[in-house]
């Protein structure tokens, strides 16, 4: 059973999140309602997972202060408004890390945390295909020495895409996968779009195809 700490201001948030993740199988072993709750508690034990409400008003307190963030920081799984995007803090989940926006849905927090566990790396090295590179430990990558500079979405998307290689993966499929719920159609396609322009370039070959009224695949052309 995978031991979970969540950090969040609002009690009804925690309660929700405690029973949601405890019915998918989790164990909710600590929570704190501060910033500075947080840290020690990571200081004190391992957990598998944090979910961090990261609109907590002591965060740039803690990251200031004289604790600091463990080295072993565990996947952490942020809470977060549209409008505080800008202020995660780079010191926290910066191995491993992902986000949802409020209103919390659950799906979405039980699929990101599932994709962030299973993307944990237990050991080995980063996965490759051909000269594209994700490396889960740092959730970077990169095509050859170019770095892609993916946001979470496209990181997930093109994590599920390798995992799939040269296989047709459907927009729901990815769906599911990227968001944790069904988002329409042109969404996907914008997503897949952004990602194939920063996977490929002009002087390269194309890594990301559609197969019409399919869906995606990842791999080289074929003939």
């Amino acid at each position: 059973m995978r031991d979970v700490l969540i950090v969040a201001g609002d009690a009804g948030e925690t309660d929700l999140l405690t029973t949601t993740l405890q019915l998918a199988g989790y164990q909710v072993a600590e929570t704190a309602e501060t910033g500075a709750e947080g840290i020690a508690r990571l200081a004190r034990r391992s957990f598998d997972l944090v979910v961090w409400d990261a609109t907590l008003p002591d965060l740039k307190d803690v990251a200031r202060g004289p604790r600091p963030v463990p080295a072993d920081l565990p996947p952490v799984l942020f809470l977060i408004t549209c409008d505080y995007l800008h202020t995660l803090l780079p010191g926290f989940g910066k191995r491993n890390e992902d986000y949802v926006t409020r209103p919390v849905r659950t799906t979405e927090v039980l699929a990101r945390a599932e994709v962030l566990l299973r993307s944990r790396p237990a050991g080995g090295g980063p996965t490759a295909y051909g000269d594209l590179v994700l490396d889960d430990a740092t959730r970077q990558a990169r095509r050859g020495p170019r770095q892609l500079g993916l946001t979470p979405a496209e990181y997930r998307l093109l994590n599920h895409l390798l995992a799939n290689a040269d296989r047709v993966v459907s927009k729901e499929q990815i769906s599911r996968q990227v968001w944790g719920d069904f988002r329409a159609g042109e969404a996907i396609e914008k997503l897949v779009s952004r990602l194939r322009q920063k996977v490929d370039q002009a002087h390269e070959p194309a890594l990301i195809h559609t197969s019409r009224g399919f869906g995606y695949w990842l791999g080289r052309p074929r003939g």
